[in-house]
């Protein structure tokens, strides 16, 4: 039997943090996945679905970064679009480019 380990993914936020990604623990994955299945609900409103994105990421930053969510620093302060994105591909598996995916957001 093959055994795969998810090593974790050392990701840089724009403030120069650096966080270790990998995915999520059953517990924050099922918060994790309710609040992402949200985005279909918004896939109209590119600011919604980047609000909801952002709820995504403040979920994953739970067991990636704990330490980022208590600072005092504005969140959208850290992050680009390209580091949301690898944010959760790296939480959950789903892999942001599919478009269809988020409903046009890209």
């Amino acid at each position: 039997m093959a055994t795969t380990i998810n090593e974790a993914k050392q990701i840089t936020l724009l403030d120069g943090t650096v966080i270790s990604a990998r995915p999520l623990k059953l517990s924050l994955l099922r918060k994790f996945m309710a609040e992402f299945d949200k985005i279909a609900e918004v896939a109209e409103d590119n600011n919604k679905s980047l609000d909801q994105l952002l709820v995504c990421v403040k979920i994953a930053l739970q067991q990636f970064g704990p330490a980022v969510l208590e600072g005092t620093a504005d969140l959208e302060e850290l992050l680009d679009l390209p580091l949301v994105y690898e944010i959760v591909e790296e939480a959950s598996g789903i892999k942001m480019q599919d478009a269809a995916l988020l409903g046009g957001i890209a």
